[in-house]
């Protein structure tokens, strides 16, 4: 079945954007036929074709799901974005498809990406959000410095490192918890920065013995804290 998006649904009748109406029209979606919406907010709604005669979509509504598939965690992962927009892109799309919560860009001492095409990644993120057929669109953040990010209030919390005999993130990592995890840059993150983060109580992790690149590395932090909450 396919699921379409707006940020705005009434809940009794929806038109679809242009955008949304054209991906109809090239589905061969007819009146009749039935599609499902989501918010991206938890709410899931099924839909009826009422009419596309003009070119553009409109639904009458005939069930709302509220909480859809909610996940009994919350992921929050900041990460420096790779210096190949495509990289950091496809880890948005695959770790949107996994269920996280929350993206924040992450500025370090040792990044090589300062700027980032917001408007391109938020549609990344629709588009995997509609693949992986969920209820619920991740927030991207603008991104901010990473001292400022690691003074920010969060619950249970883990920085990535390249060191050796730290915790695996699979054995401290606890379920039913909101969690961030911040993965760095190519380069990894500075003492500084690691020294920064310990202060203010992110526990220092690893992710195997293998060195993984940040995206990678983004993907295997989202799957471990999946499947510790499956």
């Amino acid at each position: 079945m396919h699921l379409f998006y707006a940020a705005h649904i009434d809940p009794e009748f929806h038109i679809l954007s242009q955008e949304e109406s054209k991906h109809c029209r090239v589905l061969r979606i007819k009146a009749g036929d039935f599609v499902y919406l989501t918010d991206g907010k938890g709410n899931m709604f099924k839909a009826i074709v009422s009419d596309n005669s003009t070119g553009i979509y409109h639904l009458k509504i005939v069930e709302h799901f509220t909480d859809f598939h909610k996940k009994p965690y919350r992921l929050h992962i900041g990460i420096a974005p790779t210096k190949h927009t495509d990289r950091f892109e496809w880890f948005l799309e695959k770790a949107t498809e996994l269920g996280i919560c929350e993206f924040t860009p992450l500025l370090c001492e040792h990044s090589e990406k300062t700027h980032l095409k917001y408007e391109r990644l938020e549609k990344v993120l629709v588009s995997a959000l509609k693949q992986s057929f969920s209820a619920y669109l991740p927030k991207l953040n603008y991104m901010v410095n990473f001292s400022d990010f690691v003074n920010s209030a969060f619950d249970q919390k883990f920085i990535a490192v390249c060191t050796e005999n730290l915790p695996h993130l699979s054995s401290v990592c606890k379920p039913g918890r909101q969690t961030t995890i911040l993965i760095g840059p190519e380069g990894d993150f500075s003492e500084n920065e690691i020294m920064l983060a310990q202060k203010n109580n992110f526990i220092p992790i690893t992710l195997g013995k293998n060195r993984l690149r940040t995206e990678t590395a983004g993907i295997f932090a989202c799957s471990v804290v999946n499947i510790i909450n499956s």
